[in-house]
């Protein structure tokens, strides 16, 4: 009997450590929009200081993007301010599952417009009382944001050789390139013609010329 009962007790072990292995949510998962792959698993520690310090400041810059789109939503009623800031927090939560992934402590408070990183909490606030002032204003701080997530996610690829990050990374930047398309476009079928603030004339163009129509003779 005492052979038995250790044999059934290792089934049962085995079959928990099994259940814990593949469970899980769809956290993170692609939107069809640019969204980042779900990492799984718990890999404590392995990054180096700078790959830590670029997924601090990835979650809660994507966060700003989300807190500010949802921002001009309530204030304009646009709808592309509410369909990416549905984006932004699928974006959010792929950089979340980074987070989990290396047993990291997310930085990202709940509270809509809270930042720990002073940098992005002064950025925030600066660039939404910026896009309050008109519809247009805000359609055009929003590219700016995207411009600078483009910029930030391209410094960050540089600073870091780890495949799972770089596959985020790449995902987000795709993410954010259609979000900037998507804002000038809009902007140039109010007349706007939107020039980059962050990013070079030249790369800025390549980004945008898949399917930006000129704003030639759409009025001033």
């Amino acid at each position: 009997m005492g052979r038995k009962l250790i044999a059934i007790m290792f089934l049962l072990i085995s079959a928990l450590l099994s259940a814990g292995c593949t469970g899980g949510g769809g956290e993170g998962q692609g939107d069809g929009k640019g969204g980042a792959p779900h990492v799984t698993g718990s890999v404590p520690g392995g990054l180096d200081a700078n790959e830590e310090a670029d997924i601090f400041y990835l979650r809660e810059e994507e966060k700003l993007a989300r807190d500010a789109y949802t921002y001009f939503c309530d204030l304009f009623g646009a709808q592309i301010f509410e369909r990416i800031a549905e984006s932004e927090q699928t974006h959010m939560d792929a950089v979340l599952t980074l987070i989990d992934r290396y047993g990291l402590e997310d930085p990202a408070q709940a509270e809509a417009g809270k930042f720990t990183n002073e940098t992005l909490q002064e950025m925030y606030e600066t660039l939404t009382t910026r896009g309050a002032a008109s519809e247009t204003e805000a359609l055009a701080v929003a590219a700016e944001i995207e411009e600078t997530d483009i910029v930030d996610l391209q410094e960050a690829l540089a600073r870091t050789d780890n495949p799972e990050i770089t596959q985020v990374y790449t995902s987000l930047m795709q993410g954010s390139e259609n979000h900037l398309r998507a804002f000038v476009r809009n902007l140039r079928q109010l007349g706007v013609d939107y020039q980059p603030v962050v990013l070079s004339e030249e790369e800025f163009e390549t980004i945008i010329s898949e399917d930006i129509p000129s704003v030639r003779g759409m009025g001033s």
